[in-house]
């Protein structure tokens, strides 16, 4: 990723450690992309050290997330993990699922404290009041529809092909990779986002809001109040929030897309998403 200096960088045209697979570890070999450091201001809570920023971006009302909100993860890679960490650092709940079974997961649960639990994919997906879906692109049919009805859900993942194979509709510009999800689970209120970030930069570039060069992430989705709940989270994190539109428009920070990658400001991430 860029360097800390917040010049726009064209990205790699690999994956790198960004999602797609929940974290970077099970990316591709060949998608490895350079990755900056932020600076970021620490507090502490429930004895996890967290970035926070309490002002909204651009008075925009993104609104807040919940109190004490549950978190379900379908998936515990290295994004999820990240996403898992700040949460509990925030205080919320987060149930963490994988594939391999919830007992897989007593280290990790272990570590994050008495905030997080785990559980299997489908009870992960029911527990949520918010959930996470970050697992290789190619298992997202193998998403449970029918808890997540009703509910918001974020997408991080991204299309490898190297790793998912080929799919023709992506491939052929006919559909999205958040696009697939959505049409999976018809039910839900899919948002795209997390997935152009490194999972250790959820922690590390994130700041108090009005820091001068705040790292911003991009959402899309077609579910306004969806997306106000979402960007509360992201900014509750420690980043600003640009929205590019309905989800279709997520295709501008998919993998190897100007916005996919570098450290940008909330007007450098609009610079880039314009040429995608």
């Amino acid at each position: 990723m860029a360097a800390a200096t917040e010049r726009a960088v064209k990205p790699s045209t690999t994956a790198g450690r960004h999602c797609g697979s929940g974290g970077p570890s099970a990316a591709p070999a060949a998608a490895g992309a350079a990755r900056g450091r932020g600076a970021g201001t620490g507090a502490v809570r429930t004895n996890v050290t967290a970035v926070r920023g309490d002002r909204r971006f651009s008075a925009r009302p993104w609104g807040r997330t919940p109190s004490m909100a549950t978190i379900g993860l379908i998936g515990s890679g290295n994004i999820g993990q990240a996403i898992a960490r700040q949460a509990v650092a925030h205080g919320h709940h987060v149930v963490l699922s994988n594939s391999r079974g919830p007992e897989t997961l007593a280290d990790l649960v272990s570590a994050l404290g008495p905030l997080a639990s785990a559980a299997t994919a489908a009870e992960a997906g029911a527990s949520g009041d918010l959930v996470v879906v970050t697992v290789p692109f190619k298992n997202h049919t193998r998403i449970p529809a029918e808890p997540l009805g009703g509910k918001t859900v974020i997408d991080t993942n991204n299309y490898y092909f190297e790793r998912d194979g080929h799919f023709p509709d992506i491939d052929s510009g006919q559909a999205t990779v958040s696009g697939m999800l959505a049409a999976h689970l018809p039910d839900s209120k899919v948002v795209k986002a997390f997935n152009n970030i490194a999972a250790p930069a959820i922690a590390e570039d994130a700041a108090p809001a009005g820091t001068p060069g705040r790292r911003a992430l991009p959402i899309a989705g077609d579910d306004a109040e969806a997306k106000k709940t979402v960007a509360a989270l992201i900014e509750e994190f420690g980043f600003d929030v640009v929205d590019v539109g309905p989800l279709v428009e997520g295709r501008r920070f998919d993998r190897d897309k100007p916005a996919y990658g570098p450290r940008l400001t909330a007007d450098q991430l609009r610079e880039a998403l314009a040429q995608g």
